[in-house]
């Protein structure tokens, strides 16, 4: 059937517009949906794949190199190709060489030679990363995703190789709590976490059922009937990553955010920086030229949630503790 469109998702507005963030604003580092299964995880991930605008690349290059960056070392002819934004799902099974890259055994036995094959990492550069349960990801692969995620590039050293190729992707996870907590270290990398719930309105799962069906039913109608909305999105997309740029973050965001951060005492800075980043994203989203106060109400939670320490004689989730924070600070 292909991926469910975007436009049709019914209800789970803050996935949605997480995943709208990440594509305006790749900085943010990547969107974390934890949640019931069956809620529209990875159906919403995928489906986000088909509104991504394309983008340059080097003609030739096998890791979609920028022709607007430093000159291409890795056979590009130095012209300039368009091509989708690339969206790799990362599988649970998949092993090192699999994700970091090899060497091309074919070519080794074939031709003599000793050449490089590309992994997922390579694949994924300048576009997505997906991983699917990513709660239940091998330690080994998830320290080779921490290490690329904070150099921002892959460096293979075997079989007297040495690699080294930009790594600069937005990482996508989900995952259900029930089947294990994921690493802090690399629930950290993560600038949103966004929480999914099975929807408790009757109208909302009927809803659900009746554009399941008709997609199965007939997938190029549902399609069809879902392309104008589609391609709606997909010029918001556009329109934000060209404003991005423009939209002014005023020295009272600033301090909203800070002292919004310091009241929810969240670990460490880069809570502001990801408030701001995706505070900037969805004003540039809506069009707005300024990021404001009503900005950093609908990101907070995304941004802060997963930055908050347990405090054992507070028994309210994180998301009750920033909403009431936010409500003492500026109600």
């Amino acid at each position: 059937m292909g991926a469910f469109p975007f436009s049709a998702i019914v209800g789970q507005d803050e996935m949605k517009r997480a995943l709208l963030i990440a594509a305006v604003e790749p900085r943010i580092g990547g969107v974390m949906v934890f949640g019931d299964r069956g809620t529209g995880k990875s159906t919403a991930a995928r489906a986000l794949a088909n509104l991504l605008p394309p983008m340059d690349v080097v003609a030739g290059c096998r890791f979609n190199c920028d022709p607007k960056g430093a000159k291409c070392s890795h056979g590009g002819n130095g012209k300039v190709d368009r091509m989708a934004v690339p969206f790799v799902d990362l599988p649970l099974g998949a092993t090192e060489d699999r994700v970091t890259g090899a060497l091309d055994i074919e070519r080794a036995l074939v031709a003599g030679e000793k050449a490089f094959e590309p992994g997922l990492l390579a694949k994924a550069n300048r576009g997505f990363l997906y991983i699917d349960e990513i709660n239940l990801l091998e330690d080994h692969l998830v320290d080779l995703l921490l290490d690329a995620a904070a150099s921002g590039e892959n460096v293979v050293e075997r079989e007297s190789l040495s690699v080294r190729h930009d790594a600069r992707f937005v990482l996508i996870g989900s995952g259900n709590p029930e089947e294990g907590e994921l690493r802090p270290q690399l629930l950290d990398r993560f600038g949103l976490s966004v929480e999914v719930r099975t929807p408790q309105r009757v109208e909302e799962r009927i809803e659900i059922m009746r554009r399941c069906d008709a997609a199965e039913r007939d997938p190029a109608a549902f399609k069809a009937k879902w392309r104008r909305k589609e391609t709606q999105v997909v010029k918001q997309i556009a329109a934000g990553q060209a404003l991005l740029a423009e939209v002014a973050v005023p020295d009272s965001t600033l301090a909203d955010a800070a002292q919004l951060c310091m009241a929810v005492a969240a670990d460490g800075l880069r809570g502001e920086l990801t408030l701001i980043r995706s505070a900037r994203a969805l004003a540039a989203l809506e069009g707005a030229t300024a990021v404001g106060r009503s900005h950093l109400r609908a990101i907070a939670p995304m941004a802060l949630r997963h930055r908050l320490r347990r405090n054992v004689l507070d028994e309210t989730g994180p998301t009750i503790r920033i909403d009431r924070a936010m409500a003492d600070l500026w109600d």
